[in-house]
C-alpha cells in the first residue's frame, strides 16, 4: 500500500480534529475507539462514498475533481488558509515528483534599498525557507546579535529563523510566549511546504527539525496551516530588557518567494524607547555575544 503523503496525513489530522458535534452529528453509537470523525461520518458529510474517501486518505487516488475538493473541505470546516492548502497538496499529489537541487536565493538590488529605507525599524529579508537573505543593523540586534552579522553573506551557511527558534537556545529565551511564536513558524512552514513538496531543502529543514526537537515534532504533527503575517510579541532582550514589538510580514514584489519582516512599537512606548537604546548601544559597535566574553558564532 502507498503512504498516505502530505494529502492524505492532512485529511487525518482534520478529520481527528472534529467532533461530531461540531457538525450537526450526534454522538451515539459504539464507543470510539479514536478521536475525532470516523470516515464513514465524514464521507457522508462530504457527499462522497466511504470507499472513495478512504483511498483519498490512503494515498491510492489522487485525482480528486475540484467538487469533490470543495465538498471535503466544507466538511472539514476548513478555513481559507487550510483550503488553499488542501488544494495545493491535491495538486501536487497529482503531478510526477521530479527534486532539483535549487540554486541559493539571492537579494535583488531594489530589495537592498528597500531594506535601507527601513532602517530606523529593525527589519529583515527571508528567503521561502525562512533563511536569513539580509538584516538591517537594528533587525540583527534585536533577533539575532549572538550571530555574525555578516552571516547572511555565507550562502550555504545562512542562518535560519525556523531552525533557530527550535534549536538556539538565545531565540527560545528571546520571546516570552515561546510556544505561541512556534506555533506560527510551523503554521507558515506547513504552507510553504504545500507550496513547494519537491524543495529538497525544504525537506532537509523539515527533517533536520524532526530529528531535534520534540516540541516541533508534537506541533508539525497538528497538520496547522496559516500564515505569519502580523503578531504581537513580547521579548526579553539580553541588552535593553522586555520589548514587545508587532512582527509584520510584508510581500517582495519582485521576488514573490521573499518576505519582508518589520518590527513595529507603539509611539513613545517603552518599547519604542528600548529600542532606541539598542540603536545607540548597536551603532558601529560589533553585535553582542549572548553570553559575556562568548564570540561572535553562526548557527547553521
Amino acid at each position: 500500500m502507498d503512504e498516505p503523503g502530505p494529502l492524505g496525513d492532512f485529511l487525518q489530522a482534520r478529520r481527528a480534529r472534529l467532533r461530531p458535534e461540531d457538525v450537526g452529528l450526534r454522538n451515539v453509537g459504539p464507543r470510539r475507539r479514536v478521536a475525532g470523525l470516523r470516515r464513514e461520518e465524514l464521507a457522508q458529510l462530504a457527499g462522497v462514498s466511504v470507499s472513495y474517501y478512504t483511498r483519498l486518505e490512503q494515498g491510492l487516488s489522487r485525482g480528486a475533481s475540484a467538487e469533490v475538493l470543495e465538498a471535503i473541505a466544507r466538511a472539514l470546516l476548513l478555513d481559507e488558509h487550510e483550503r488553499e492548502h488542501l488544494n495545493r497538496l491535491a495538486g501536487a499529489a497529482r503531478r510526477t515528483p521530479r527534486a532539483r537541487r535549487p540554486r541559493p536565493e539571492k537579494l535583488a538590488d531594489e530589495t537592498r534599498d528597500l531594506l535601507r529605507a527601513v532602517d530606523g525599524v529593525p527589519a529583515l529579508v527571508l528567503g521561502r525557507r525562512t533563511d536569513v537573505l539580509a538584516w538591517n543593523t537594528l533587525g540583527h540586534a534585536l533577533l539575532a546579535g549572538h550571530l555574525d552579522f555578516h552571516s547572511p553573506d555565507d550562502l550555504t551557511g545562512r542562518p535560519n529563523m525556523s531552525r533557530m527558534l527550535f534549536l538556539d537556545p538565545h531565540c527560545r529565551e528571546l520571546y516570552t510566549d515561546w510556544k505561541r511564536k512556534a506555533r506560527a513558524v510551523v503554521g507558515n512552514l506547513r504552507i510553504t511546504v504545500g507550496r513547494h513538496p519537491q524543495d529538497p531543502l525544504l525537506a532537509e529543514l523539515i527533517g533536520e527539525l524532526t530529528m531535534k526537537s520534540p516540541e516541533f515534532v508534537a506541533l508539525w504533527g497538528d497538520h496547522r496551516v496559516a500564515p505569519c503575517d502580523a503578531a504581537s510579541y513580547e521579548l526579553h532582550h539580553p541588552v535593553v530588557g522586555t520589548v514587545t514589538v508587532t512582527q509584520q510580514t510584508l510581500s517582495i514584489a519582485r521576488s514573490p518567494e521573499q518576505v519582508l519582516i518589520v518590527c513595529t512599537t507603539p509611539t513613545s512606548s517603552p518599547s519604542e524607547e528600548a529600542l532606541v537604546l539598542l540603536r545607540q548601544t548597536s551603532s558601529g559597535q560589533a553585535p553582542y555575544a549572548h553570553n559575556a566574553g562568548a564570540p561572535l558564532r553562526t548557527l547553521r
